[in-house]
């Protein structure tokens, strides 16, 4: 158990390594909560869903978030001694609406973020680094970017620590450098 609470974000590309590295991070502590945001909305998805359980240690306790994410991080953080929440890039997307980002989706996101702030358990996120990709040919797709690069960023000025993983390899980006 590490005696001192922190928030750390766990930031990359896709397939960059995060979920493993944010793993091996949430392994210190006891108990975790792992909280799940991806939906089951198809075969792949479900596969993607299963292999991620397969890789998890047993004790650990999954709780889904697939709304209220706030919710969730203030009702698990009371009694667990890490929450790892895998990711915030799928939980923004379920955000979304048909008509892009609906008016509470700003308001919503900052309770998060003070949920993240006020949980007496430590946080590790997990979140796909969108601002070095290619601007999204579609409103939807450059609407979605623009909200998830503003939680990131929201998240990473709560964060202790700040992480980029590249091609599996971590970069510290803020607060102390920790064990690959």
């Amino acid at each position: 158990m590490d005696p001192v609470r922190t928030v750390m974000l766990v930031l990359g590309g896709v397939r960059s390594g995060k979920s493993r590295y944010a793993q091996a991070e949430a392994s210190r502590f006891a108990p975790v909560t792992f909280v799940a945001t991806a939906r089951r909305s198809d075969a792949e998805m479900r596969r993607k869903i299963a292999v991620h359980r397969r890789e998890r240690p047993r004790d650990w306790k999954t709780v889904e978030a697939h709304a209220n994410l706030d919710r969730v991080i203030r009702r698990e953080g009371a009694s667990a001694d890490l929450l790892l929440i895998d990711c915030l890039t799928t939980y923004c997307g379920g955000l979304l609406t048909r008509n892009g980002v609906p008016p509470s989706a700003r308001t919503h996101l900052a309770a998060v973020v003070d949920a993240i702030q006020t949980t007496p358990a430590s946080v590790v996120l997990v979140s796909n680094e969108v601002g070095s990709g290619v601007v999204p040919a579609f409103r939807s797709g450059r609407l979605y970017r623009d909200l998830l690069g503003e939680l990131n960023q929201q998240v990473a000025r709560v964060a202790s620590h700040v992480v980029l993983l590249v091609a599996g390899v971590p970069v510290t980006i803020k607060g102390k450098a920790r064990r690959a």
